[in-house]
């Protein structure tokens, strides 16, 4: 499935430049505001420089690494945008990943220069092996032989950085995936791609009166295909260090937010808020979601109770092609991730690696202007993400399996990993998810194959109950009421009740704990 849509290319112009052009022509316009602190982008275009300086001072040159790894604040996003404009790539880092995890990573970036906080620091300093880096503290005023302080690292005020020209094809970020499946790897995004992603935006309302407000971690793509198009289109960041929907919500009243990307738990959880209703939300002209499954119910419901478009995108980390689904357009394709974006194509093959004709389920591949590179200094783990055509054209595989309805739009089935085979028979947990999300009780479901000496693998479900649920809203009686609506071989072998499904920080079900959670097998 293809969209041929073709998109006017100006010339490319780095985001450091770009955070400049609009320091001169609207200096005094705000860029970023964090704890009620409003930064012009004539002050944040100065904080940027310092870090620039500092790290060219440390040696740092282009295409060298510069690693993140603390919680987003005003100079984590000013150090995130002094690396880019001395010509390095950042690697972002999850905070909350193990010590020994995160110590790899910061190996495999080779990265000269670690910005972190004191949580952080503990952790690192308890791996098994911690990598040898110059670290700077982002919350520290003073410092000793194992860090450097933030004021004392920073170029003096006014000093500028050296000018790079910034190549189009060089390293802009290194996304480190999740590493459910073994040690993550380091996605590489150019600073084409990134260019790309915000003229994408253009459509979408950015611009210099945006004002997009941003809750979800610095480190996360889901946060910086909105987080970056922001800055380099002219507008207004609002940052929240941490997500509450009380303040959420708050914050958005204030600021006459325009934009957001949230995933579908945050959405969840604001619309369950009691005084959700009681906030003036008019000012939004684009919501956006990814990074997990979102429900078709709760998409018509944000639809109906919050003002602006809601559009949901489907993709990769990776790139490949991507799907954007506008629900509020298109409210009978509410299960669908919509089509292929403009310029994007996707396929279905086998698990042979064979294309598959139209109507069938296989798994998703793309390409598209938007793809990564490859896997940070992982080239035999970039040729399995990749598949090639019969005219060698590159697709990045997804590792969903999914299939493209009438109209061209795609329903995803699930992840081929998570694919359930019980005695010979595909089972998508989607689907099992689905009619659970059906009962009147059942808030949240998640649905994992566990080992099973009859059928070699079986379904178990995970659910969280909504409030005054009863006491007849047991595991069996939910159990019972799913297997009388599913087929024969899709009938759960149990139902657990818990009190939150495990989670990453941007949403996504942590299947894998699930499974270790029950055991190891099932009857």
């Amino acid at each position: 499935m293809t969209s041929t849509a073709a998109l006017d290319q100006p010339p490319f112009e780095s985001i450091g430049e770009q955070i400049r052009r609009w320091a001169r022509e609207q200096g005094d316009h705000a860029a970023l505001v964090c704890d009620g602190t409003v930064y012009s982008y004539a002050e944040f275009d100065a904080m940027i420089d310092r870090c620039a300086s500092a790290l060219q001072r440390d040696g740092v040159k282009p295409e060298d690494v510069v690693a993140i790894c603390a919680n987003a604040s005003p100079w984590y996003a000013a150090v995130f945008l002094g690396a880019l404009r001395a010509g390095a790539a950042v690697a972002p880092l999850s905070p909350a990943s193990h010590p020994d995890s995160l110590a790899g990573m910061i190996d495999n970036a080779g990265a000269r220069v670690l910005l972190l906080d004191e949580p952080v620091q503990r952790a690192l300093d308890g791996a098994a092996k911690a990598p040898a880096v110059r670290r700077v503290r982002l919350d520290a005023q003073t410092g000793n032989a194992a860090f450097t302080s933030l004021d004392a690292w920073l170029a003096p005020r006014g000093q500028a950085p050296r000018d790079v020209r910034i190549e189009p094809q060089w390293a802009f970020n290194i996304i480190y995936s999740s590493g459910t499946t073994g040690m993550p790897k380091g996605i590489v995004q150019s600073h084409a791609m990134r260019f790309a992603y915000a003229l994408r935006s253009v459509s979408r309302g950015y611009g210099p009166e945006a004002v997009t407000l941003i809750s979800t971690p610095l480190y996360s793509n889901t946060t910086l295909v909105s987080f970056f198009p922001t800055f380099a289109l002219g507008g207004t960041v609002v940052l929240m260090p941490r997500f509450e929907t009380k303040r959420y919500l708050e914050l958005a009243q204030q600021h006459r937010a325009t934009h957001t990307m949230l995933v579908p738990v945050q959405y969840q959880r604001l619309l369950a808020e009691p005084e959700f209703d009681r906030y003036d939300l008019s000012s939004f002209i684009s919501k956006s979601c990814t990074s997990a499954p979102f429900n078709a119910a709760l998409k018509a419901d944000v639809v109906r109770r919050w003002p602006g478009s809601l559009t949901e995108f489907y993709g990769m980390t990776e790139g490949g092609a991507s799907c954007e689904l506008c629900a509020d357009e298109f409210p009978a394709k509410l299960h669908t991730v919509g089509k292929p974006m403009p310029g994007h194509e996707m396929r279905l093959i086998d698990a042979a690696g064979e294309e598959l004709p139209p109507g069938s389920i296989g798994e998703i591949v793309g390409r598209s202007p938007t793809m990564m590179t490859g896997y940070y200094r992982q080239p035999e783990k970039t040729a399995e993400a990749e598949w090639h055509d019969r005219d060698g054209q590159r697709f990045i595989r997804t590792g969903d399996i999914g299939r493209f309805d009438e109209d061209g739009f795609l329903v995803l089935m699930d992840r081929k990993k998570d694919m359930i085979i019980s005695g010979g028979f595909n089972i998508y947990p989607s689907d099992l998810e689905q009619v659970l999300l059906g009962h009147p009780a059942v808030m949240e479901a998640a649905v994992v194959g566990v080992s099973s000496q009859r059928w070699g693998e079986t379904p178990v479900a995970f659910v969280t109950l909504r409030e005054g649920s009863g006491d007849g809203a047991t595991s069996d009686a939910i159990a019972a009421w799913a297997n009388e609506r599913l087929g024969k071989m899709q009938r759960l072998a149990e139902v657990v009740v818990v009190e939150a499904l495990p989670r990453s920080a941007i949403g996504k079900v942590l299947k894998r704990e699930l499974r270790d959670t029950f055991g190891t097998s099932a009857h």
